[in-house]
């Protein structure tokens, strides 16, 4: 199968081992947590902050832009922004809707403006809109390239056929195309391997998978009976109700004492383990979650390994 290469942009970003969520900043992180989860994370290593414009718009109390400004005050007052690559997204914020090339344009001045800098290293389309032509928002997303306001651009929870689409565009025009793609995909939600990941592999792009954990699920706190105080715990318990489910944790366990690493790591390192997948992104509300999250730099998984984590929960053949 050819390959297409992409000899800019995301190629040249270096995400680490993981991508750190900012969906929970303004929701169950507050300013002073965000600060230490951030402070933490740079410190470990950590390379690469995931956010949105969108977030955290579902807290209560919560307008929008929270984890972008919590993210710009901490930019601000560590001086660091070169130290650190930027993702942010358009398209989901009720206030700010969809693809169109107006609303492109006044939705990064937003996020620019909320994080304090003159530029993103990493600018998605949170979703696809149908009611733009795709030329139209490819077009002012090659814009704010050439302005230099945006390093390199991503799709999200796109369908194969219209990020493929978008592709062909965007080489048949000149323009500066997607260069990874950020879905939902992790050992209980495998939804994406036969339909998505082969188009990524033909073209060259990189994936950077969210719910990484599965809302908490694969961080392996989630039992029969358990008790979890979590704003998630209700997405999370719900895959104790497949027994295939409850088997993965068993044999994750087994893998953690054996790498001497916890359950969170062993889940990352499968995704990690994939070759399309350049990081997973992973939200933490602890610094000691963040730790845990950090582990999978050093559990490195053997093919014998990932091949019996993915059969655990392989998808159905068509």
């Amino acid at each position: 199968m050819e390959r297409r290469e992409h000899p800019t942009g995301s190629m040249a970003l270096s995400f680490g081992p993981f991508v750190l969520g900012g969906n929970v900043f303004g929701w169950t992180v507050g300013r002073e947590e965000a600060f230490r989860l951030l402070d933490a994370f740079v410190e470990r290593g950590g390379k690469a902050i995931d956010t949105a414009d969108v977030y955290s718009s579902w807290a209560p109390g919560a307008q929008g832009g929270e984890s972008e400004q919590l993210i710009g005050e901490w930019l601000a007052a560590r001086k660091n922004r070169g130290q650190v690559l930027i993702a942010t997204k358009v398209a989901k914020w009720k206030a700010q809707p969809g693809l169109s090339p107006e609303n492109i344009r006044t939705a990064i001045e937003g996020s620019l403006r909320r994080l304090g800098t003159d530029h993103v290293d990493l600018y998605y389309a949170h979703e696809d809109d149908l009611n733009v032509p795709q030329l139209e928002y490819l077009t002012a997303f090659d814009a704010l390239v050439k302005e230099g306001k945006v390093r390199a651009l991503g799709a999200s929870n796109f369908t194969p056929d219209r990020l493929a689409s978008a592709l062909a565009l965007a080489r048949q025009n000149g323009l500066r195309a997607f260069e990874v793609s950020q879905d939902h995909w992790n050992l209980v939600e495998r939804g994406i391997e036969r339909s998505l990941v082969p188009l990524l592999e033909k073209e060259g792009l990189k994936e950077l998978p969210y719910w990484s954990l599965a809302s908490g699920f694969l961080t392996g706190k989630y039992r029969s009976g358990a008790h979890v105080e979590s704003a998630r715990a209700g997405s999370a318990s719900k895959y104790l109700d497949d027994p295939k489910n409850v088997a993965l944790l068993g044999l994750m366990d087994e893998l953690a004492s054996a790498h001497g690493v916890s359950v969170t790591a062993i889940a990352l390192a499968w995704l990690k383990a994939q070759p399309v997948v350049a990081a997973p992104i992973a939200s933490a509300r602890t610094v000691d979650q963040l730790d845990a999250l950090f582990e999978c730099a050093k559990a490195t998984l053997s093919p014998s390994d990932v091949e019996k984590l993915s059969a655990a929960t392989a998808p159905p053949r068509a």
